[in-house]
């Protein structure tokens, strides 16, 4: 992939062209002092250079809300409602990206999800190298994305006053297509490049005791420890921090009908494995009801079960899920707990032995 070299100032050019030809324009941009992934109308709503959102860019892809189909009770006719526009989410956070990874690994996996992939394939990846952590609860460095290499279709670093600019895909090349304030990058503007992510290396730091390849040993030993029923004491079983994760995608299914009982349509919402009525079964048996056990399934959803089913962590170190819980249960401090706890069980099975 050549290095091409792009003026700030070009930025809202780009963007405007892209709007002339009928792309939907995603970013970030400020809302009420925080950011969100929402619709760009004018170019300077564009906050490129922001910490973090409050949620994940996951929405454009599973929305939390949608109709899968609509149907006649009566004739048995059903017609799918799949909509997809082509869109460009601009300024995406490498971790971001790897959960996207991971989303399209598992909505392709057996029966693949015909309304995400529709959504997938109009929409257009744009992003952006973080130069420093983004929150005070991000670990991205630990769990090794806090860069990214694939999956984009253009990829931006910052300069200072250009962006060095890197297409990883055709849908890349259409996106820079007759776009003429760029240019191929010289060997000077790579050297500049390497400068500035070695700079990078040295802003980032490992917050986790244990190693990305040990995590899933570690919960894994940890699957009986009282530390989840300690966690289950505090949690308020809001479900907050899986409405803000990039990778959740569990869901509720419903059917909604007119008054005739004829017409209808069967929708698809966001549901979380933290509120109570989520393992609620027949016979009104709840098989998770325990608040222990139900943050147990969550971290160990994130940092054993989806490696071992995909290869890829269900957690990309993105730390919404700490910023937004309201008893501060993060996993910065799970995961160092149990680490602790495993350390500590070693150190004894040694002692006896």
């Amino acid at each position: 992939m050549s290095l091409r070299i792009m003026p700030k100032s070009a930025l809202k050019a780009w963007i405007q062209r892209l709007q002339q030809r009928s792309f939907r324009i995603v970013g970030p941009k400020a809302l009420h002092g925080r950011y969100v992934f929402a619709d760009i109308t004018d170019p300077d709503e564009l906050a490129i250079d922001y910490p973090t959102t409050l949620s994940a860019p996951k929405q454009f892809l599973l929305p939390p809300r949608e109709v899968l189909f609509s149907f006649n009770a009566d004739t048995m006719d059903m017609t799918a409602h799949i909509e997809a526009e082509p869109t460009v989410l601009f300024g995406v956070h490498t971790c971001d990206m790897h959960a996207i990874q991971l989303l399209d690994t598992v909505q392709n996996n057996g029966f693949a999800d015909q309304h995400y992939r529709a959504r997938r394939d109009a929409l257009y990846l744009v992003s952006i190298e973080c130069l420093k952590p983004c929150s005070a609860q991000c670990f991205c460095k630990d769990m090794e994305t806090y860069s990214i290499t694939e999956t984009y279709d253009v990829h931006l670093a910052d300069m200072g006053d250009a962006y060095a600019v890197r297409v990883g895909s055709d849908k890349g090349e259409e996106l820079l297509a007759g776009f003429t304030n760029i240019w191929e990058g010289a060997d000077s503007d790579q050297q500049r490049l390497n400068e500035v992510m070695s700079q990078k290396w040295q802003n980032f730091e490992f917050r986790l005791d244990a190693t990305l390849s040990q995590l899933p040993e570690v919960l894994g030993a940890a699957m009986h420890s009282a530390h989840w029923d300690e966690l289950g004491d505090i949690c308020l079983a809001c479900g907050a921090c899986t409405q803000v994760c990039p990778t959740c995608y569990c869901f509720d299914v419903t059917d909604e009908v007119d008054l005739t009982l004829t017409h209808g349509v069967r929708l698809r919402a966001w549901d979380s494995c933290q509120i109570e009525k989520f393992a609620v079964v027949a016979g009104n048996h709840n098989f998770r009801s325990q608040l222990g056990r139900r943050q147990r399934h969550r971290f160990m959803r994130k940092g054993k079960y989806q490696y071992e089913a995909y290869g890829k962590m269900g957690c990309v170190g993105c730390g919404r899920c700490g910023t937004t819980c309201p008893v501060a249960i993060t996993c910065i401090k799970t995961f160092n707990h149990l680490t602790q706890e495993s350390a500590e069980r070693q150190a004894a099975v040694e002692v006896k032995a």
